[in-house]
């Protein structure tokens, strides 16, 4: 069965950290760029960040300088270190893979899998 799984959510006070973690069974994510996208409460989905398969980053402009995405091939997992948290970080991360045939590409569109999403909350 194909699928990826988040873990790391929380509850966490306001410039507090958190790490979450997508890992993927049944496939590898060699061949795949990964996203992380959330979703709040109330809130249409966003992506957050995303990593291509050569390890190229972007960045909402909302996380730049606070979020940072990094991926382990060799455990098939993707990683969001999520520091100086804010309320309205608050949200389900979702983590999402996109195959890819090219190296540098990574973005928001056309995923091929998702996660069931963890839940993030940034309050005191």
């Amino acid at each position: 069965q194909l699928q990826l799984v988040e873990s790391g959510g929380g509850l966490v006070q306001p410039g507090g950290s958190l790490r979450l973690s997508c890992t993927a069974s049944g496939f590898t994510l060699d061949y795949y760029a990964i996203s992380w996208f959330r979703q709040g409460p109330g809130k249409e989905r966003e992506g957050v960040s995303c990593v291509s398969r050569s390890g190229s980053t972007n960045y909402a402009h909302s996380v730049k300088g606070r979020f940072t995405i990094s991926r382990d091939n060799a455990k098939n997992t993707v990683y969001l270190q999520m520091n100086s948290l804010k309320p309205e970080d608050t949200a389900v991360y979702y983590c999402a893979a996109d195959f890819r045939s090219d190296y540098d590409y990574c973005g928001f569109i056309g995923m091929d899998y998702w996660g069931d999403g963890t839940t993030v909350t940034v309050s005191s």
